[in-house]
């Protein structure tokens, strides 16, 4: 008995096949070998093609069945991840009306900023939890003025997972977790925002019909079966946004659990337990995968663009040349907590939104040319980028997640021990460390939906831990006072 997942990304489409009993992965794949396209027809624009991510699913499925050996009956689930805040849209007989505004678009960031004012700062965000944004109604909105044409055929809107769940099942449909990321979702009326379909125009009859992120969601049907060399009638229950998703991935499903990621950006995904917003709108708050009306579950998300990208700067331009990361974490950890004294702000990939959406750039504070040299900077760059983490996760304490455990893959910067102690010291949680991605958690979703789990504990019983940091007491006051000094740098 086996699950299959799949993870839609932007740079490539990543799929899994999970043995249901022992939990394991039992073959994995991605396509394509290079980055996906992104089609920039103008600056600040980003599209790409849904079929791409169709044609790329279908060659990274039929890899892992044939390297498992596992036949299409075997399965019984499929769970789908997927790249947020994109929109698709299709006419009356499912046919894709243009390529898809994927989630790193920004044209439409003016429609998002008048309809906060027009709505109100405090209507939007004590309702929809967030302002409405660069996210997926906006994006409709930007269509809606510019192609009134193409507008007029439209008969359903999606995000990229419906639309995938669209063409293995022939149905179209949603999820509450998914309308809260598009801000199509009121978490006071617990329906779809009369506030944001009104101001915008948009009818009704284009939002899909809504299901919960765990139930039957559909049934592969008789052609995609044979297209994809699966069996007919597998059910896929279980989507979600790839943020959320990894959460689920590390079983992060309580208040007070952390899901965080550190590559090129950094995001710290924090759940919360009743429903909260950020006044200033420095957090996106969206529904969890086990969100419902009766249990809150929100998902509290902190962006931080410039995280191991300064990391790689360092490398490149300050480093000795030719040195690994290893050797570089070696380097630094020479040197005492604090830098002796050295703060480097990492905010020099673009506008941060924990800093309300300003552009402050990447800055070094405190160098003394008679005593820093290279280790310094080195480790003060790792300890700026937890800083900058810790900066956002007091915004989330500030909304009610109390933070005990932070949970990630053993990948990126989590794999530096500088970055690991730092943020254990600095946040006073414990870290734990797991080898899992996106694609396997959506197959253990996809068992949690179909019944084969009876809970998420149960999903994830297997779910192999490889590090346990837990703050050092005896440098509490070290980490600390290095913050402070960070912090009066902003």
């Amino acid at each position: 008995m086996y699950l299959l997942g799949v993870d839609i990304g932007s740079s490539s489409v990543k799929a899994s096949l999970v043995n249901a009993e022992t939990g394991k992965c039992v073959a994995t794949d991605f396509s394509p070998k290079v980055e996906m396209e992104i089609m920039a027809v103008k600056a600040g624009w980003a599209e790409q093609s849904p079929e791409a991510w169709w044609a790329n699913m279908k060659n990274a499925i039929q890899s892992i069945m044939s390297k498992s050996g596992v036949s299409g009956n075997e399965i019984k689930a499929i769970g789908i991840s997927y790249q947020m805040h994109g929109l698709v849209l299709v006419d009356k007989n499912k046919e894709v009306l243009r390529p898809s505004i994927i989630w790193c678009d920004s044209r439409a960031v003016p429609y998002g900023e008048k309809a906060f004012k027009a709505i109100g700062e405090e209507q939007c965000l004590s309702h929809l939890l967030n302002s409405p944004g660069n996210f997926t109604a906006s994006k409709l909105a930007w269509v809606k003025e510019n192609e009134p044409e193409l507008y007029a055929k439209i008969y359903k809107i999606m995000l990229p997972g419906d639309y995938i769940a669209m063409r293995l099942t022939g149905e179209i449909t949603t999820t509450v977790s998914g309308l809260s990321e598009g801000m199509f979702w009121d978490f006071k009326t617990n329906s779809v925002s009369e506030d944001v379909m009104k101001y915008y125009g948009f009818d009704a009859s284009v939002i899909p019909t809504i299901l919960p992120t765990f139930a039957d969601q559909g049934k592969v049907t008789a052609d995609i079966a044979a297209e994809l060399g699966l069996a007919a009638g597998i059910p896929v229950t279980y989507r979600a946004g790839d943020q959320p998703n990894n959460a689920l991935s590390l079983n992060v499903f309580n208040p007070g659990e952390i899901a965080a990621t550190a590559g090129t950006s950094g995001v710290v995904y924090g759940v919360n337990g009743h429903v909260n917003y950020d006044p200033q709108s420095r957090v996106n708050t969206f529904a969890h995968v086990n969100h419902t009306a009766d249990s809150t579950r929100l998902g509290v998300l902190l962006c931080v663009n410039g995280t191991g990208i300064l990391n790689s700067w360092m490398k490149k331009n300050v480093a000795p040349e030719g040195i690994s990361y290893n050797e570089m974490n070696e380097l630094a950890e020479a040197v005492a907590i604090g830098s002796n004294g050295i703060s480097i702000l990492p905010f020099g990939n673009g506008a941060e939104r924990m800093l309300n959406n300003k552009e402050v750039g990447c800055s070094v504070h405190g160098i003394n040319f008679n005593k820093h040299g290279k280790a310094h900077l080195l480790r003060a760059a790792q300890e700026g980028i937890v800083f900058s983490f810790a900066y956002g996760m007091e915004v989330m304490q500030g909304m009610g997640i109390d933070t005990r455990i932070i949970r990630a893959g053993f990948a990126n910067m989590f794999m530096s021990p500088i970055f690991r102690d730092t943020l254990a010291g600095v946040t006073g949680a414990t870290i734990e460390l797991f080898d899992t991605d996106g694609s396997v958690g959506a197959a253990k979703g996809a068992g949690i939906g179909a019944g084969i789990y009876k809970s998420n504990v149960e999903a994830f019983a297997s779910l192999e831990k490889l590090k346990v940091i837990e703050p050092n007491k005896a440098q509490e006051e070290a980490y600390k006072a290095a913050y402070e000094l960070w912090k009066s740098k902003l």
